[in-house]
């Protein structure tokens, strides 16, 4: 059977138990050398009742799942498979009551399997951004935060009073407009100290940098080719200007606010990789990218990446 195309397709092909496995499994170990996540032996057997394999190494067993964002899941690769095709494919996200009717399996199961497969999509890459040679790199900021007309009266009054960006979080973001790639996080505050370190250990020194006019980049023309757009007086100057990273922070938004409603900001991390890992790998003219693409990618990134259920809500956390 062919490859799935098609959220449909997908189904149809990882319905099928067998199939998903030998998936997993060609995902996992393409050259077919089935080694031990724990110990690295190749030594092992394959009990196929099962589905898993005795390693002759450190004498234990292990499944396709383990070292991987599915280990000590109850719930079949087929289910898996589903949730993480239809996350790294739907452009606004997909939330944790949806899923939950779509695969079925309870709302908080698909909570947790949602935020696990956000932590396959992080991005690993240590490769600075930029250089004296590339295009510019843009660089802006924005807060996410609840509405003060969606609160209480006597928060809405406080929340008034402070102002600004008052009980908003941080999101710190840079777009490569040649490369059409995209860096973002969560960070503590908008200080010129956090923010200049974050560009320092993200972007090469000598590159060309275009931001707005906020005191924080004041002396970034030491390290950088620095230009400036006042967005008082103009949005756009020739080729200077920020619309690309703030193009970013409508869709990132745009899902936060349409599809997951509410956020805590203890999660808010992973929900910043979801969106740049599908802004990162959508399909372009240059770069035709498929949803089997995505999938396969997050799949591969899958391995070596876990997050418990304590990890995750912080419970039992000293």
């Amino acid at each position: 059977m062919k490859k799935p195309v098609t959220l449909q397709q997908a189904i149809v092909y990882f319905g099928d138990p067998d199939r998903a496995f030998e998936y997993a499994k060609w995902m996992r170990w393409p050259d077919d050398k089935v080694t031990c996540p724990r110990c690295g032996s190749e030594a092992n057997s394959f009990v196929s009742t099962r589905k898993l394999w005795f390693c002759k190494g450190c004498k234990k067993q292990f499944t396709v799942k383990v070292g991987t964002i599915f280990e000590d899941s109850p719930i079949g690769l087929d289910k898996w498979m589903t949730a993480v095709w239809m996350i790294c494919n739907c452009k606004n996200g997909i939330s944790s009551y949806e899923l939950h009717r779509s695969i079925g399996v309870t709302q908080k199961s698909a909570w947790f399997m949602l935020h696990r497969v956000r932590e396959a999509m992080k991005s690993g890459s240590f490769a600075k951004l930029g250089g004296s040679d590339s295009g510019p790199i843009e660089i802006d900021e924005t807060y996410v935060g609840g509405r003060a007309k969606n609160m209480h009266r006597e928060r809405r009054i406080r929340f008034n009073q402070a102002r600004g960006t008052h009980g908003k979080a941080s999101v710190f973001g840079m777009l490569d407009r040649e490369a059409r790639q995209v860096r973002a996080k969560v960070i503590p505050n908008v200080k010129r100290e956090t923010v200049q370190n974050e560009i320092l250990n993200n972007i090469e020194k000598g590159s060309k940098l275009h931001t707005d006019a906020y005191a924080s980049y004041d002396e970034l023309h030491k390290n950088f080719i620095h230009k400036t757009v006042n967005h008082v007086q103009e949005y756009v100057r020739g080729e200077v200007h920020t619309n690309g990273i703030e193009n970013f922070w409508s869709l990132l938004k745009r899902g936060l606010k349409g599809t997951y409603v509410a956020v805590e900001p203890f999660h808010l991390d992973r929900y910043v990789s979801e969106q740049v890992f599908r802004f990162n790998n959508r399909s372009t003219k240059d770069n035709p990218l498929t949803d089997e693409d995505r999938f396969a990618l997050a799949m591969l990134q899958a391995v070596g990446r876990r997050l418990t259920y304590t990890q995750l809500t912080g419970q039992g956390a000293d």
